[in-house]
């Protein structure tokens, strides 16, 4: 019986400071588990500056060395002509180039057979004024290109694109955020997490009438370009 009245004090000492360390530590963790997670879309739109012509020269000829030798030659003059008319070299860049047979169908069944020989050479031209567009689309044909393979707009200040889109879906979360915290009766708090969920390339947004320019011999509507950012916000609530 000494002994039980000896440790008894000790034991009641021991459980009051676990109560009194660890009460203080769960409110904490209960207030901190009070957040709202958001995600939200953000948009930004200009004209395109800027735009990729894939163009090229096909030649066919009865064999390979023809075929090829004749492609050289037609897509020299076409390079040519297009540095001649302020095209700088390192817009212009070797896009594809293939060397293939071409075959027929004999009329009896037989397996087909070579009957000759296709050289493509295609180049991607970097127009840097769109307001040249249009005459470098009809330099091209004057040059000798026979295959287009279409136009890319593009928005030359791009990452500026891409962070006004950000901000615009930062600005989407937020507007949530505190549309739902109102709704429970709370405040949206400080920032917890930013995680961003990735951003497309700008693409080509074609709407008839936005933005339309006849350049000189071929007509061209560049249209707008759009981008999208996707960000997952937590806030803390009050």
């Amino acid at each position: 019986m000494v002994s039980l009245r000896r440790t008894f004090p000790t034991i009641l000492l021991v459980l009051s400071a676990i109560a009194f360390f660890t009460t203080p530590i769960a409110a904490e963790e209960a207030r901190m588990d009070r957040t709202i997670t958001v995600f939200a879309t953000g948009t930004a739109t200009a004209v395109p500056d800027a735009a990729r012509i894939q163009t090229g020269v096909v030649a066919e000829a009865a064999t390979a060395r023809e075929a090829l030798s004749a492609n050289n030659a037609a897509m020299a003059k076409l390079i040519a002509g297009l540095k001649e008319n302020g095209i700088d070299p390192k817009d212009i860049q070797t896009a594809n180039f293939n060397l293939n047979p071409r075959y027929t169908n004999p009329p009896d069944g037989k397996p087909p057979v070579i009957d000759g020989y296709q050289a493509s050479n295609q180049v991607e031209v970097h127009v840097r004024n769109l307001g040249k567009i249009g005459e470098v689309l009809d330099k091209l044909v004057t040059l000798g290109a026979n295959q287009m393979n279409g136009i890319t707009f593009e928005v030359s200040a791009a990452e500026t694109l891409r962070d006004a889109a950000r901000k615009d879906a930062i600005a989407n979360a937020r507007r949530r955020a505190e549309l739902y915290a109102a709704a429970a009766g709370a405040k949206v708090g400080k920032v917890m997490a930013i995680n961003e969920g990735g951003s497309t390339d700008p693409r080509p947004y074609f709407k008839a009438g936005r933005v339309a320019a006849a350049m000189d011999s071929v007509p061209v509507e560049r249209g707008t370009q759009s981008l999208e950012a996707n960000v997952t916000v937590t806030w803390e609530l009050e």
